[in-house]
C-alpha cells in the first residue's frame, strides 16, 4: 500500500450544497440521533480527514470549556487524506462509502480504551446487518470483512482507526470508520482484496440509515464500557463476530513475526495467539495475516 503525508488541518466545508446527499437525509440523521450523546452530526461534501476534523472540534470544545464532555459525528462524501493504520492511504470514490468519525471526551477507564475499536467495529457489524441484511465479520484489530463465496479468505469491506490526544485534564478520542457501500465497480487492483456492500446484497445502500444504526449501537457500546459485566458482553459479541479466532495467523510485530493460532480476545481487546510450542502470546498492536489451510 502507498503512504501519504497528512496535512495537520482540514477545514470543514458547508454541507448544504452537497451533490451526494440531499439535505433532507442529513436532517433525518440529526433528528434520529438527537436523543443520543452524538446529537452533533456534521456532514460535509469533502474534507481531508474526518478524524482530523472531529479531533479539532473536540479540542476546541475543551478549550472553550475545560470540563466539556461533548461528542461529535463527522461524515464526508469524500476525503482526500483518509488513512488507515500505519498512515496507509485510504481513498474511496465520492459518495460511494460511509466515511465517518465519532469523537468523544467522555471519561473512559484507561484499561478499556483499547476496546473503542471493538465497540465501533461491533456497531458497524450490527448496523450493517440491520440496514442491509448482510452481516460482516471483524478481522482483528480493525477491519470489517466478508467471506469469499465458495473459497477461503475474506474481502475487505471497511476499516477502523482510533486516535487519542490529551485534552485539558482528559483525553479526546476519535474513532473513524470507512465502509464501502455503493461502488459501481471495484478497481482491478482491488478486486482480489476488497468489495462493497451493494455488490454483496445487489441492492443500493442508504448511507443515512447505515449511519444512524451504527451510531446508535456505538452509543450503547460506550455504556457497556462503564461496567465489568458490560465489557464481558462486548467481548462475547466480539468473539462471536470474529473472522480471526480459530485461524492460523502471522502477526507482524515491530521487528518480528509471530506465527500461531488466534485463540481468544481478552477483556482489554488484545488478541491471544498460541504459538506452535504451546505458549500464549498477548498481542496489543500488530498486523494480522490470515493464513490459508495449505500455508
Amino acid at each position: 500500500m502507498t503512504r501519504t503525508a497528512i496535512s495537520p488541518r482540514f477545514a470543514i466545508k458547508t454541507f448544504e450544497n452537497t451533490a451526494y446527499l440531499p439535505l433532507m437525509g442529513i436532517n433525518r440523521a440529526k433528528a434520529e440521533l438527537a436523543d443520543s450523546r452524538f446529537a452533533d452530526v456534521r456532514w460535509t461534501d469533502e474534507t481531508g480527514s474526518t478524524n482530523t476534523d472531529a479531533m479539532e472540534i473536540l479540542l476546541e470544545n475543551r478549550r472553550e470549556d475545560p470540563k466539556s464532555s461533548k461528542a461529535v459525528v463527522v461524515v464526508a462524501d469524500y476525503q482526500s487524506a483518509g488513512r488507515g493504520r500505519l498512515a496507509r492511504e485510504w481513498e474511496s470514490p465520492p459518495g460511494a462509502s460511509l466515511l465517518m468519525s465519532v469523537g468523544t471526551t467522555a471519561d473512559i477507564d484507561p484499561s478499556r480504551r483499547g476496546l473503542l475499536l471493538t465497540s465501533l467495529g461491533l456497531a458497524a457489524v450490527e448496523g450493517t446487518h440491520s440496514t442491509t441484511g448482510f452481516r460482516p465479520s471483524l478481522k482483528w484489530p480493525n477491519d470489517l470483512v466478508a467471506a469469499v463465496p465458495g473459497g477461503e479468505g475474506e474481502l475487505k469491506l471497511g476499516g477502523i482507526l482510533a486516535e487519542s490526544r490529551q485534552a485539558g485534564d482528559g483525553v479526546a478520542t476519535v474513532i473513524g470508520l470507512g465502509l464501502n457501500c455503493n461502488w459501481d465497480e471495484v478497481p482491478d487492483e482491488l478486486a482480489s482484496i476488497a468489495v462493497s456492500l451493494n455488490r454483496l446484497t445487489r441492492e443500493p445502500v442508504d448511507r443515512v440509515d447505515l449511519l444512524i444504526e451504527i451510531v446508535r449501537r456505538f452509543d450503547k457500546n460506550l455504556e457497556l464500557l462503564s461496567s465489568d459485566s458490560g465489557v464481558e458482553e462486548l467481548i462475547g459479541a466480539a468473539r462471536e463476530s470474529s473472522a480471526t479466532l480459530g485461524r492460523k495467523v502471522n502477526v507482524e510485530l515491530e521487528g518480528s513475526v509471530l506465527e500461531g493460532t488466534a485463540t481468544d480476545i481478552d477483556v482489554e481487546g488484545a488478541l491471544i495467539v498460541e504459538s506452535a510450542d504451546g505458549e500464549s502470546h498477548r498481542v496489543v498492536v500488530g498486523d494480522v495475516i490470515h493464513m490459508r489451510a495449505q500455508d
